[in-house]
């Protein structure tokens, strides 16, 4: 299923992605289930299809405005320099565990939605990234065991304020300004997906690719990944982890390139549709 979470009539819902449209589970489900979070906490996917299946309701997408997949997840954990050519263009040494940082809730974005770069910096960049979320909770997954625990698969876009992710060697700072990072336009659940790792992303700017990578190259695997993860903390329903950018940044490249007021970034992963926002300014950020 490619499924979505939006708001309709000033309400925050969910529903099957269609040709145009959405097909709203019907209102005894969603009475148990009001968000896409409260599914996967109660391992309904199966029940969600069943109930679509004996009659939704259908929603123009024009009468709708995009959220972030999972609105509001329990943990946004992003890996870092987790492709050879990001490491190579960075400098950086290799290392022999994941790199890992965390993001806001309030940090995510939709499809669709502005993202706004703060008026004090120039540094505005991009991250095209494979993000997937969890579908059943645990701790220690055995890497054999990673993908049961998946629900399914998003575009993301790590967006970045670099000169405020290099004040220390902590990324945080540049990591979680609000909105800024676009997560969409809907989850592909595991089963639509027979080999992640043979998904290409491409991020684009204002149309010209600027980031190319196979889901192959990953460093760090998504079982890998699941089970380094889940040794230190629990993993739950409705959590994200978004899996690194391949090389192709913008502050790497001779000269750096940002994004400006104006820009559409764009990131496509095979089968999982196109993340499309354009850059604004946040003009209360002088």
């Amino acid at each position: 299923m490619k499924l979505a979470s939006f708001t309709h009539a000033g309400q925050p819902s969910y529903g099957l992605v269609q040709e145009g449209s959405y097909l709203q589970p019907p209102a005894e489900f969603l009475s148990l289930h009001p968000d896409l979070a409260s599914v996967l906490r109660a391992q309904a996917l199966d029940g969600l299809a069943q109930a679509l299946q004996q009659g939704g309701v259908s929603i123009a997408a024009a009468q709708t405005r995009a959220l972030p997949v999972i609105p509001a997840p329990g943990k946004i954990i992003c890996v870092g320099l987790n492709y050879k050519t990001h490491v190579a263009e960075t400098k950086r040494a290799d290392s022999d565990y994941p790199s890992l940082f965390l993001r806001f809730n309030d940090s995510l974005a939709a499809d669709g939605d502005e993202v706004l770069r703060p008026a004090f910096s120039e540094r505005f960049d991009w991250e095209g990234e494979l993000a997937f979320v969890i579908g059943k909770g645990g701790r220690h997954i055995a890497p054999e065991d990673a993908f049961e625990h998946i629900a399914g698969y998003a575009c993301f876009n790590d967006v970045s304020v670099r000169d405020w992710q290099r004040h220390t060697h902590q990324f945080t700072p540049g990591k979680n300004f609000p909105g800024t990072a676009p997560f969409g336009p809907w989850l592909v659940t595991r089963d639509e997906i027979a080999d992640v790792r043979s998904l290409s992303l491409q991020t684009r700017l204002n149309g010209s690719v600027v980031q190319q990578a196979s889901l192959s190259d990953l460093i760090f695997d998504i079982p890998t990944i699941v089970a380094y993860v889940s040794r230190f903390t629990p993993l739950s329903p409705g959590d994200v982890i978004a899996t690194g950018t391949p090389g192709g940044v913008g502050d790497r490249r001779e000269p750096p390139l940002y994004m400006k007021h104006g820009d559409v970034v764009e990131v496509e992963i095979t089968g999982l549709g196109v993340l499309r926002n354009r850059i604004g300014t946040d003009a209360s950020a002088v």
